[in-house]
């Protein structure tokens, strides 16, 4: 038994620290490693070299800053972890191993009438079939992370009732799951997940706070605050979409009105133009329009980005972000609505917190949530499983 204190409890916590830090990267130099932990360059070379020989980690060549440096990740077959993703008309799944790299993905339409029983059936058979066919044994699996349209309550994990998915209100998703697979299960909602994916793999990379909105049937923004998601004690963090914009506007699905979703969500925009567009007339197709240049389609995307430059300047004044990350459909039009959105910021927000923040589409489009999830479940996963079961051979170099 280690003792508090003792030369082998410090080395054990080093061990995870420098594991931890390889997992949530995904890869590391072994300097990135030293500044990300604090610890010393030869401490970290020590353990690394353990860590590597105990079958945890993999180190390859790389360069940085022009010089020769060594890539440290976790091993590709130390685990894998799994993203789900339930959209208002989608269901996506993707494996991913340890080392951030992404193994099989699929994605398939979900009927929004569907109940949650259903949606979790669906989800269940996706996720056996690539499982499957990666080959990957199932004891394997670390975690799941699941992505859902509406608020998750901290304490009990339930569906909350401004849930976009008819049906789904007072479900418990993680406790679902988690029966259904054996293995843990991790919830979020999917503006939170979107901001993860982005953070990781796309264009938050290198910042430690910044907002992702997410534009889409609602809108939702996920918040980073010093590198990691903001929910708030009751997990309702980032309901920009719920901003009064107007007191005499649109009735909102919340019961309030004038909300900022009344003027820039798809089931609000979309009749604005259907009379003279066609009743099946979707978000994708009015983006594309746009940029074929459409002048109603234009007019209608620039009126959005406004209005969500509005909200995004309310946060400005709050929060102070680095960097918007436009998701959804909508960042397709790129600075057809980028350019509105940076105006109403402009207008808006303090001087001094527009002049800091840069506006971005987001680099992962519609993957964004389900590699949020996998994220999600790499960012929970604890590191005892991992160093219990492949150190049991190593020889402790006590650093």
């Amino acid at each position: 038994m280690e003792t508090p204190g003792s030369q082998s409890s410090l080395h054990r916590a080093n061990l995870e620290r420098v594991v931890r830090a390889v997992r949530l990267a995904g890869s590391l130099t072994q300097a990135e490693i030293a500044r990300t932990t604090g610890l010393s360059a030869a401490t970290v070379s020590n353990i690394v070299r353990e860590l590597k020989d105990g079958g945890t980690v993999e180190v390859t060549p790389t360069s940085a800053g022009g010089r020769r440096a060594r890539s440290v990740s976790l091993s590709g077959d130390a685990g894998i972890v799994i993203g789900v993703d339930f959209g208002h008309t989608h269901l996506r799944v993707a494996v991913g191993n340890l080392a951030h790299q992404v193994l099989a993905e699929e994605s398939e339409p979900l009927d929004v009438d569907a109940s949650a029983a259903q949606g979790f059936d669906r989800a269940e058979e996706l996720v056996g079939r690539l499982i499957e066919a990666t080959g990957v044994d199932r004891s394997k699996i670390a975690g799941v992370g699941v992505g859902v349209p509406g608020p998750i309550d901290v304490e009990s994990g339930t569906l909350g009732s401004t849930a976009i998915l008819p049906g789904w209100t007072g479900a418990r998703p993680a406790e679902e799951l988690r029966g259904r697979l054996g293995v843990p299960v991790y919830v979020d909602n999917d503006a939170n997940l979107g901001a993860l994916g982005e953070l990781v793999w796309g264009s938050g990379r290198g910042v430690r706070d910044l907002a992702y909105i997410k534009v889409a049937s609602g809108v939702g923004a996920g918040l980073v605050i010093n590198g990691r998601i903001y929910r708030g004690p009751g997990g309702t963090a980032g309901e920009i979409g719920h901003i009064t914009l107007d007191e005499s506007g649109p009735v909102c699905r919340c019961g309030n009105r004038g909300c900022l979703e009344t003027f820039a969500a798809a089931r609000y925009v979309l009749p604005l133009l259907q009379p003279s567009h066609g009743p099946d007339l979707t978000m994708e197709g009015v983006v594309r329009l746009a940029r074929d240049g459409d002048p109603g389609c234009r007019r209608v995307i620039a009126d959005v980005g406004r209005h969500i430059g509005s909200g995004v300047a309310n946060l400005c004044n709050l929060l102070n972000p680095s960097r918007v990350v436009l998701g959804g459909d909508l960042a397709e039009a790129g600075e057809l609505v980028l350019g509105p959105i940076r105006e109403s910021v402009g207008r808006y927000a303090i001087p001094s917190a527009a002049r800091q923040l840069s506006v971005l589409p987001g680099a992962l489009g519609g993957r964004a949530e389900v590699l949020g999830a996998l994220a999600l479940a790499l960012s929970e996963m604890g590191d005892s499983t991992l160093l219990d079961g492949s150190l049991a051979v190593a020889t402790p170099a006590f650093t």
